[in-house]
């Protein structure tokens, strides 16, 4: 049987003409005929944000929404990529997915997914002419279609409302000025809703006073006429902003003003001074008059506004001078707010046992939850480090980050953030700032395998250390250049690193920081083939690791230990290790490194000839890897598994 050709179908068409509310709608219901019934994927790109997506951003989000995050993650961008591309592959139901509001094909392409067996919807304002894709044009709406949808929204508040009826005129007037754009359609819908003893001529003549032509907002791509109607959208918000009280014109405008594509009622009552109790009213009136929409989620509700509102706004803000101020000290308040929050999170992730518990967060999943939830924005927020009013603030939130960042594989956030904190710190003349900033971006570097430039910030960050002679930092410094070394093949000069790195840690009686160097350093004297000592410094870690109580990384140590150990023979002490390891991560559900764990011991088995024990071993392993979602190794495991049958 002929597979069938590989789908895309792209939806494009001018801002707010309902281009992501037709695919989701479209989406429900072919899930609900059964055309999908491996549900639908659906990631936001925002290509026409100030800071759009990356795919490698976007690959993140899928792999989340498929329950691959954390430890679960693989450690680099191209085996992410890979994994999902796998997943994909795997899936037996039929899925589709969304990528939506594209601008640019990098943002696309990589994220395709390399199966005839799914379907891609791509949404965007400009047509995807890198791809043969089957596009549908969104137009405006024709008249009859425009006074339709008014009629509609009114009658479904209330069946006895009659003025489309009444002033068949009028609304033909009202969806003119719409420019028969959906989202202005809805503005005046529920402008009308909300005033329903005033009739549609005087929505009709409230818009004409808005239509102000000496202002100009630019909504459209560079270089086309493409939506050069969605100017119409700019009367009605006008309007639409006129009509509301005080509190409500002011939430709006502020909310236009924070930072990432949506925003959670916590962050929101920071923005406005309020508690959250005054400040949900608002927001839910708001969300009343489709100026904003409230997006449900598994952890509450977020607000969200579309780019042409959030553009119609900050543009009010930035016409005067008072408006500019409030909303300076808007953003003072939610940066503080991210900042403080973000603080407490991070040290829930540093957290090791004798330290304080943070309040905000009891366990390691909270914090972790809260910043998925507000990554885009934190990310965001700390790019006001650019502007001196904000750069304070806004460099602590950044360091704030990097720990989260790391072990959420976000390098490109996390090199996004360290160029705006390196900014701050080489203009206030804060080397230690800047020292700190040279290490994170160094691991990000390091990890997207760019080592030339990591080994040289992460030199940057050892030299400032010494100068300002903060001993402590400079031992990491030299321990993760020796682990930079080692990736880029200069072992003997990694072995001088890290033991530069031991000898500073000793001095300073850092027991737990220390037993991370032995740990690193015994993989690279296994390298080498020095084996003895590779045994030696591993012993040391687990040791050391186990004092602190360190169990993860104890983990680790027992994991390369046991590698070491199989490596020189010593089958016995290797399934110990490797069985150890197995424990603890399981323990910590780390089942991607459970499963590579218990995929050693059960090899350690078969060497030592013990078949039915290797078998079982396999299996575990198998199933350790498919709670990870990583399918390519579950089925390994699993063949190896069938060969010992």
């Amino acid at each position: 049987m002929t597979a069938l050709p590989l789908l895309i179908f792209a939806v494009t068409g001018m801002g707010g003409i309902g281009k992501t509310a037709l695919a989701v709608e479209a989406a429900h219901r072919a899930r609900s005929e059964g055309w999908f019934p491996g549900g639908f994927l659906f990631v936001d790109l925002r290509g026409y944000d100030d800071n759009p997506a990356t795919a490698d951003q976007g690959v993140l989000a899928l792999l989340d929404a498929m329950g691959v995050r954390g430890t679960d993650l693989p450690p680099t961008t191209a085996r992410q990529y890979d994994a999902y591309h796998a997943l994909l592959a795997d899936r037996r139901e039929r899925m589709l997915l969304i990528l939506d509001n594209a601008s640019d094909p990098s943002q696309y392409l990589p994220l395709l997914p390399g199966t005839d067996h799914h379907r891609v919807l791509i949404t965007s304002r400009d047509r995807p002419d890198s791809l043969q894709v089957r596009v549908i044009g969104l137009e405006t709406l024709d008249p009859g279609e425009s006074a339709a949808l008014v009629t509609c929204a009114l009658r479904d508040a209330d069946e006895r409302d009659d003025r489309p009826v009444r002033e068949p005129v009028a609304l033909r007037e009202l969806t003119c000025l719409c420019g028969h754009l959906p989202l202005a359609l809805q503005i005046a819908a529920a402008m009308l809703r909300r005033g329903r003893t005033r009739d549609i001529a005087s929505l009709v003549s409230d818009i004409k006073k808005a239509d102000d032509p000496s202002v100009v907002l630019d909504y459209g791509p560079r270089g086309t006429d493409l939506y050069g109607r969605s100017l119409a959208l700019r009367p009605v918000l006008e309007t639409s902003y006129l009509r509301l009280s005080p509190e409500l014109a002011r939430m709006l405008r502020l909310l236009c003003l924070a930072p990432g594509a949506d925003t959670g009622t916590e962050a929101a009552a920071a923005l406005a001074g309020l508690a959250e109790e005054a400040v949900l009213p608002l927001l839910d009136e708001l969300a009343a008059t489709h100026l904003v929409s409230a997006v449900r989620t598994a952890d509450g509700v977020r607000w969200r506004l579309h780019d042409l509102v959030r553009a119609f706004g900050a543009g009010v803000v930035a016409r005067d001078a008072g408006l500019r101020e409030e909303g300076d000290a808007a953003r003072e308040r939610v940066l503080d707010f991210y900042y403080r929050v973000a603080d407490a999170a991070d040290d829930r992730l540093r957290w090791l046992p004798g330290m304080a518990v943070p309040e905000r967060f009891s366990e390691r999943a909270q914090a972790f939850a809260w910043l998925d939830r507000e990554r885009a924005a934190l990310v965001a927020a700390a790019l006001w480090a650019r502007e001196e009013r904000f750069a304070d603030t806004a460099a602590r939130l950044a360091a704030c980050l990097p720990i989260y960042l790391d072990w959420r594989r976000c390098f490109d956030d996390m090199i996004t953030v360290c160029g705006a904190a390196h900014t701050v710190a080489q203009r206030t003349g804060d080397r230690r700032g800047e020292a700190s900033v040279w290490t994170s971006l160094g691991i990000a570097l390091w990890k997207t395998g760019r080592a030339g430039e990591a080994i040289d910030a992460l030199t940057r960050a050892r030299d400032l250390f010494h100068v300002v002679e903060d001993r402590h930092h400079e031992a990491g410094a030299w321990s993760n250049l020796g682990s930079v070394l080692r990736e880029a093949g200069r072992a003997e000069e990694s072995v001088e690193a890290h033991m530069r790195a031991l000898g500073l840690y000793q001095a300073l009686g850092d027991n737990q920081d220390g037993a991370e160097v032995w740990s690193n350093l015994g993989t690279v004297l296994w390298d080498m083939g020095r084996a003895g000592e590779a045994i030696d410094a591993l012993t040391r870690a687990r040791d050391l690791f186990h004092v602190v109580e360190d169990r993860h990384h104890e983990a680790i140590a027992w994991l390369n230990l046991g590698n070491v150990r199989q490596g020189t023979g010593r089958a016995g002490e290797a399934i110990e290790a490797y069985a150890k390891a197995a424990e603890l991560f399981s323990e910590f559900e780390d089942w991607y490194r459970a499963g590579l764990a218990l995929y050693h011991l059960a090899v350690a088995h078969a060497y030592a000839h013990r078949p039915a024990k290797a078998r079982a071993h396999y299996l575990q392993a198998a199933d350790a890897y498919t709670r990870a979602n990583a399918p390519a190794e579950a089925a390994q495991a699993r063949a190896w598994a069938a060969e010992l049958d």
